[in-house]
């Protein structure tokens, strides 16, 4: 090798370094930009709900609550039927969950484990159902309700809701239970357990964490969701419908407030499932 080659080689490993650096660097900066773009707002909402009156109707806002104060927490919580709804709000969650994952878990383990005429055209229904917007799904349910004399009813808003959050929660579960090692299942029924106690001893305990996330996934949507809250209640209001109905009158403390208030949830959702994030989309369980 001469010493020109030699040269040429090392210049083209640098380049080849220095290419990779710049483009670690910009993925990182991309990253950076993205995570101020989302945490940002939030940023924002968290230091205005724990900001005192004056401070939230002040201009220029601050970045951090100075002084830190739970006036405008109070403020919001004090106010007319925000109790009753967020109370509302966690039964109809509750609800959904149970509702979404009995019928998730079955269909989930089903898709994941067997193959049986039409599955695939299954699989298909569901990712239809998922695409299509909410009012295809809820102003026929409304209807449906109305004769039923079911109208303005937290199980019947749950029920809603637990049609919304099914084709999620089915391939969700079901990815989680595709991540299970089939061969587990097999050696457990060869040491004489039946399918049944093959999936209570050894597919559900490494299944649980991700069925567990799914319906922390579960609550969080019904928590949030709106649309179908306003149109199916009046009087039992969950806490997104009853803010909606009340935004256009309220002052900017009672705003900021109910915005913190209403991320809770996801915000401990996430805390608590960014372990199982992976096992959620189908990754093998370690």
């Amino acid at each position: 090798m001469t010493e020109q080659t030699a040269l040429e080689m090392d210049r083209a490993q640098k380049r080849a370094i220095l290419k990779r650096h710049i483009n670690r660097a910009l993925t990182y900066l991309l990253a950076t930009l993205i995570a101020i773009w989302i945490l940002l707002p939030i940023l924002l909402i968290a230091t205005m709900a724990f900001s005192t009156v004056e401070a939230v109707r002040a201009f220029p806002k601050s970045l951090f609550p100075n002084p830190v104060s739970t006036e405008t927490m109070s403020f919001f919580l004090n106010s007319q039927n925000v109790l009753s709804s967020t109370l509302n709000s966690v039964i109809v969650a509750l609800m959904t969950v149970v509702i979404s994952t009995i019928v998730a878990a079955p269909a989930g383990y089903a898709i994941s484990r067997y193959i049986f005429p039409g599955r695939d055209l299954f699989r298909l229904g569901i990712l239809t159902v998922r695409a299509l917007p909410i009012v295809v799904l809820a102003v026929p349910m409304a209807v449906l309700f109305i004769q039923l004399k079911m109208r303005d009813q937290l199980q019947s808003l749950a029920m809603m809701h637990a049609a919304l959050t099914l084709p999620t929660s089915i391939l969700v579960i079901g990815s989680v239970f595709a991540s299970v090692p089939r061969e587990l299942e097999e050696a457990a029924m060869v040491f004489g357990s039946t399918p049944f106690q093959a999936f209570l001893r050894i597919v559900f305990p490494l299944a649980a964490p991700g069925i567990a996330a799914s319906a922390m996934l579960t609550f969080v949507t019904s928590w949030n969701e709106v649309f179908a809250a306003v149109i199916l209640t009046v009087r039992n209001r969950t806490l997104p419908a009853q803010i909606l109905t009340v935004l256009g009158t309220s002052p900017l403390e009672y705003k900021f407030a109910g915005g913190f208030f209403m991320l809770i949830p996801s915000l401990i959702f996430i805390f608590f499932t960014r372990r199982y994030l992976f096992n959620m989309w189908g990754q093998i369980t370690k």
